[in-house]
């Protein structure tokens, strides 16, 4: 492959091979982060039962484990990048999940439409190329769910120098989020902007101030939804059908 189409760069290749498994309290910050996500994906797909699921950039298998036992799919399939975050999905033994393997950035080796619902959770804010990751994830999709975080609001500076740490190259809005899905060809079925959890907020400022911080954003969201994601940062998620 092209060096032009790795999905990182060698900058970022040791942050990725050892992200997971060294620090319990990110492991904690990623379950917590991963029941919100998971809640969001039941909900798109409350009225569904039996779908085959892509996961693509798995992680540590959190969603994954989240969504185990809801009844809605009884075939997963994780895709994933780092060796680390292989083996800790390994160690979950989900029931539904048949198959594990080592994602190149773009290259998936399933046929056209192949899985009901293909999912990216966190992932399409570290992708070089995101045109041809979201093309080969719509092609082997019917549908799929993007989740990002929406950083790219006035505190966009902290963002970027927040961003070197975790490997986030691409900061959103969901305007901009949902124009690249359109632009991509895909067809938007629904769209939102969510706060975390007022455990996630807890965790990463205390019980007080995490539920202040909380409850702000949650009441700037309500009565000012498109200038509350401008100063704090929210999740993104969007819904899709996928092109032909």
């Amino acid at each position: 492959m092209n060096s032009q189409h790795k999905l990182i760069n060698e900058k970022y290749a040791d942050l990725y091979d050892n992200y997971y498994g060294k620090n319990e309290w990110l492991d904690k910050k990623r379950e917590l982060s991963a029941i919100d996500s998971a809640r969001n994906i039941i909900s798109a797909e409350k009225k569904s039962s039996n779908l085959s699921l892509l996961d693509v950039g798995a992680g540590d298998g959190n969603v994954l484990s989240k969504l185990s036992g809801s009844g809605i799919f009884n075939k997963m399939v994780a895709l994933e990048i780092s060796d680390s975050g292989i083996e800790r999905i390994k160690l979950r033994n989900i029931s539904e999940l048949v198959d594990i393997q080592k994602f190149n950035g773009y290259q998936i080796s399933f046929k056209n439409k192949e899985f009901d619902l293909g999912i990216a959770i966190h992932v399409l804010e570290h992708v070089e190329h995101e045109r041809l990751f979201l093309g080969e994830l719509g092609r082997v999709s019917k549908k799929v769910l993007i989740e990002v975080p929406l950083e790219h609001g006035f505190n966009i500076h902290r963002a970027i120098l927040n961003g070197k740490k975790t490997g986030h190259i691409n900061f959103y809005t969901i305007e901009t989020l949902i124009s690249l899905l359109e632009s991509s060809g895909f067809k938007i079925i629904d769209s939102k902007v969510v706060s975390p959890s007022i455990e996630y907020e807890q965790l990463l400022y205390g019980t007080l101030k995490g539920k202040i911080k909380n409850n702000i954003r949650n009441i700037l969201l309500k009565f000012f939804p498109t200038i509350a994601p401008k100063f704090l940062t929210f999740n993104g998620h969007v819904y899709c059908e996928c092109p032909e």
